[in-house]
């Protein structure tokens, strides 16, 4: 049985729970009147320090203990840190309240508790732009030394040898690089690489067609990426989703000989498969910039490999990178304690509990079926046309769909993506994928006693992995209603089901016939997978038929596999909630 939903587990995941407006704190001063404090507990470049300077008194106190930093933080309005200080509940419980904003000087915030950072009413921002060129430049250097054999060249020129014969490189020009992740960095990597002769193809599910042909660049599915380049540039995230996305299964795809470069995010390689894939020869050389455990242990089999070309994490380790993110997070923790909300939050504002009360379920049912919706999608166009419905009795005034919004894209993007999505950057979040989202209420008759009678989200100009979910239009459709305060599946394409949103879905388009549901709930009985629920949606008897059946456990590939061998399934596909 499903862990109830209760209003403060809704309220811990995106939005702060103090009771007073953050706002107002955010404008007042804890010392009277006077200037706020803030504490800076790692290296800051010094141009962020003098912006500090002019707004606040700036304490800049280095390699604190834990002890330490409790002590200190009881005193100060704001704390800016980097990677190496660890602010866990215990450091907002020390704060008493005061404590008003965070900054993490770089982009990833794993060492910053978020839940806690938001049930204290802290706010907290991140600098994720001011890096991009040092990252993208980085990559392009791991590129270019890889090649042409540098590093080795080097040690061995070093070490007395003179190897011209051993270290002959390859060329880059006309060449087919991959550049797995398109964002900001991605795009970056891919300008340069096109500068250097080099073919450019790209995946990236969020990164529009257009801006992709703008710069000559090819959007294509993963598929095609992993199989036809020579060379593969990672720029992507680490999340469940790209969580050792390159592994012995992804290596066996890839063309021999291939060469990888990663300044993106250690997890995203299975090192283990690397190496065996290196041994092999199927992978030639890789240049890594990060790992799994950083930094890695001395006799690390991948870092001692004669083809692995390995730098300590230096991509934003430029003196430019580091004076503009000091300049960025400075920017941004001074807006905040002035009453800002910065598009770089990364947990958000207060929202009136009877507010979130009310929509609670509505709220779990938005971000389930954007995280639907999205999963269904295949093919390389990328996402960038999204609309939404809101049935409701209510007249439009009486009806705030800005979190039911936020929530439909935190479904859409977070999941591939490093973004912490709220109410205060969802919509900028959007934006800068390039996805449009469109918003439709529809006025029904009938009593205003519930907020909505349905969300419906569509995804248009793509192509989807299961036929069935297509509209007449064409688009993706996923439909969803609340059922005694559980969010449920309702509508699939042309489709009509009712699965409890609960677990993750298995959906199957069937020949409409007697015993199906028996057929499948067996197979999945004999996995030992429990069923929560299970619906069959039909045109008309006998005809083409939609299954929807919810499970409590991730089915075996072996297992699904078992469900797609019945002659009457026509397709099927498992959905992660």
């Amino acid at each position: 049985m499903a862990t109830p939903l209760t209003l403060s587990s809704v309220f811990s995941s995106i939005f702060p729970i103090r009771r007073r407006d953050l706002n107002r704190r955010l404008v007042t001063s804890c010392s009277g009147g006077g200037k706020p404090t803030i504490l800076v507990s790692e290296k800051l470049g010094q141009a962020g320090i003098d912006l500090l300077k002019k707004f606040a008194n700036v304490d800049c106190s280095y390699d604190l203990s834990l002890e330490e930093l409790c002590t200190k933080i009881s005193l100060c309005d704001a704390l800016i840190v980097r990677s190496g200080t660890k602010v866990g509940r215990d450091v907002f419980e020390a704060s008493r309240g005061r404590l008003k904003v965070v900054g993490r000087a770089g982009v990833g915030i794993d060492n910053v508790d978020l839940a806690a950072a938001t049930e204290y009413g802290c706010l907290v921002v991140n600098a994720p732009t001011a890096n991009t060129v040092a990252a993208a430049e980085h990559g392009i250097a791991l590129l270019v030394s890889m090649a042409r054999n540098v590093a080795q060249a080097d040690a061995s020129i070093k070490a007395g040898k003179w190897l011209r014969s051993k270290y002959v490189g390859v060329s880059l020009v006309g060449k087919t690089l991959a550049v797995l992740g398109f964002g900001k960095v991605g795009s970056e990597v891919a300008r340069r690489a096109r500068g250097l002769g080099m073919h450019v193809i790209t995946h990236d599910p969020y990164a529009p067609a257009d801006r992709a042909r703008a710069i000559g660049v090819e959007l294509v599915s993963f598929e095609v990426a992993i199989s036809t380049a020579d060379f593969i540039s990672l720029h992507l995230p680490l999340t469940a989703a790209t969580e050792k996305m390159l592994n012995d299964e992804t290596f066996a795809r890839m063309k021999k000989g291939v060469r990888i470069v990663n300044v993106a995010r250690g997890g995203v390689i299975d090192e283990d498969a690397l190496l065996r894939a290196l041994d092999s020869g199927i992978v030639a050389q890789a240049a890594l910039d990060v790992f799994t455990v950083e930094p890695p242990v001395q006799d690390n089999k991948l870092v001692l490999h004669e083809s692995v070309t390995a730098t300590p994490h230096l991509g934003a380790s430029t003196m430019e990178a580091q004076e503009g993110v000091a300049i960025e997070i400075a920017e941004a923790v001074v807006g905040a304690l002035q009453g800002e909300l910065a598009a770089t939050a990364v947990n958000a504002p207060m929202v009136p509990p009877e507010v979130l009360r009310e929509l609670k379920p509505y709220v779990v049912l938005a971000e389930k079926l954007g995280r639907l919706a999205v999963q269904l999608v295949t093919g390389g166009s990328g996402v960038n046309a999204v609309k939404v419905t809101y049935a409701s009795s209510r007249a439009p005034d009486d009806l705030d769909t800005r979190l039911l919004r936020a929530m439909v894209i935190k479904g859409l993007i977070e999941p591939i993506s490093s973004v912490f999505i709220n109410l205060v950057n969802s919509d900028y979040v959007a934006k800068q994928r390039g996805v449009k989202i469109s918003e439709e209420r529809m006025v029904l008759d009938g009593s205003p006693e519930n907020p909505i009678e349905y969300i419906s989200v569509r995804i248009a100009n793509v192509e989807s992995r299961f036929a069935s979910a297509l509209s007449e239009s064409g688009e993706i459709k996923v439909e969803g209603r609340v059922k005694q305060g559980v969010p449920s599946l309702t509508k699939v394409g042309l489709f009509g089901v009712d699965v409890s949103l609960e677990g993750s879905v298995i959906l199957c388009t069937q020949v409409d016939q007697p015993g199906m549901i028996g057929r499948v709930g067996s197979i999945l009985g004999d996995e030992n997978v429990n069923v929560s629920f299970m619906s069959v949606g039909r045109i008309a008897p006998g005809k083409q038929a939609v299954m929807a059946i919810g499970v409590d456990e991730q089915p075996s590939k072996e297992t699904l596999k078992k469900i797609g061998d019945i002659s009457a399934i026509e397709e099927f596909v498992f959905l992660k909630l």
